[in-house]
């Protein structure tokens, strides 16, 4: 541990060999073959349904998708973060984000990747976010 207190590293999972973290969520089926697959937008969507439980704004426009990725087989893949790493739901938002995107239909298989780095900044909100909180 730092002398001058904890610093990020003392919160960060450990990782293995290929450098991935311990905090993974999946969730859905694969979808049947030549079943339409979800738009992005559509999967934007679902990721508005989900709040940071100490901020009032959901997790798109707090900034905390860092990666979506859209299989042509309906496959989701997220990258995300979380505003702290102490966050008390760091091993909870993956599922509850990973279930909120399986319940879209046109979605196969789902994996949320909880990542810390860059690590987040307010920066990252969205206006809207901003605005919701006060800060423009």
């Amino acid at each position: 541990m730092n002398p001058d207190g904890p610093a990020i590293p003392d919160f960060v999972p450990a990782t293995g060999a290929a450098g991935g973290s311990d905090f993974k969520a999946t969730a859905g089926e694969p979808l049947p073959e030549g079943a339409a697959v979800a738009s992005e937008d559509a999967v934007v969507a679902a990721l508005r349904t989900v709040h940071d439980p100490e901020i009032p704004v959901n997790i798109y426009d707090l900034g905390l998708i860092y990666k979506l990725a859209i299989g042509d087989n309906g496959a989701v893949k997220v990258e995300m973060t979380l505003t702290a790493p102490g966050c008390p739901v760091a091993g909870e938002m993956p599922g509850q984000v990973a279930n909120a995107v399986a319940a879209v239909e046109g979605v196969g298989e789902v994996e949320v990747m909880l990542v810390w780095e860059p690590g987040w900044t307010p920066e990252r909100m969205s206006a809207d976010a901003k605005l919701a909180l006060g800060m423009i």
